[in-house]
């Protein structure tokens, strides 16, 4: 086989893996990731729906794929499932338990798609990795899980917080918009507070209590780069506003 050949099957493979991980993906975003001209994606969609691939074209929008269809289960390298493992490690002492559990259990469906000669390897690593007892690991909050899928739905949360600069519990109603790490604070949640009426960084470690409603919100279009340049640039604090 040639080698444009073999690049074009990855290439193929590697187009029906972005259209299972976006609901729309129009063909000159695929032809900037691939580098390759919009008329070479063309040819590779209709390649793909000649081979029985179910993706719609929708007009003026891009491609996606029918729902619920999805490709064989993935194989990972060594190499690969060795990194997972590895991080997994250093997650189990995140301050987040919900992060650290939902990871464990990510890491052991990649170990139990292995062939068994990597897996052998892969189970002799985790027990050949220990983090050194003098990194803290706290787990001091629970909801980073159930954040990120509020985030990511657009479902406001109803936290009790507890504002550290003023030793006061407040009850808010928050649209959650990004999710921020710090060294010296830890998970930090970016969200429009409703009580606040503005964008506000929260800790945490220092929200009491947390509720994902039913409720919907419409999408932000704050940029997450220039939030951050901005928060920067006015040297505020966590809970403080911009302005």
């Amino acid at each position: 086989m040639k080698e444009n050949d073999i690049k074009r099957i990855s290439r193929l493979t590697a187009i029906v893996t972005q259209l299972q991980t976006k609901r729309l993906i129009t063909a000159s975003e695929l032809a900037v990731k691939f580098n390759v001209s919009i008329r070479t994606i063309y040819r590779d969609v209709k390649a793909l729906e000649q081979a029985g691939i179910p993706i719609f074209v929708n007009e003026g929008k891009g491609y996606s794929l029918m729902d619920g269809y999805r490709l064989p289960p993935v194989t990972f390298t060594e190499g690969e499932a060795n990194a997972l493992i590895t991080a997994e490690q250093i997650l189990l002492k995140s301050t987040d338990s919900s992060l650290s559990k939902e990871y464990a259990a990510a890491v052991s469906k990649v170990k139990s798609v292995m062939q068994y000669p990597a897996k052998e390897k892969a189970e002799l690593l985790s027990n050949r990795i220990a983090i050194s007892p003098a990194i803290a690991g706290n787990n001091a909050s629970s909801s980073l899980a159930l954040i990120q899928n509020a985030l990511t739905s657009f479902r406001v949360l109803k936290i009790t917080y507890h504002a550290e600069h003023s030793n006061e519990e407040t009850l808010r109603s928050v649209e959650p918009f990004a999710l921020y790490y710090s060294q010296q604070e830890n998970w930090l949640l970016i969200a429009y507070c409703r009580l606040r009426q503005n964008f506000r960084m929260f800790r945490l470690d220092k929200i009491l209590k947390l509720l994902v409603l039913d409720e919907h919100f419409k999408p932000h279009q704050l940029n997450l780069a220039d939030y951050l340049a901005q928060k920067e640039k006015n040297f505020t604090t966590p809970d403080i506003p911009l302005s």
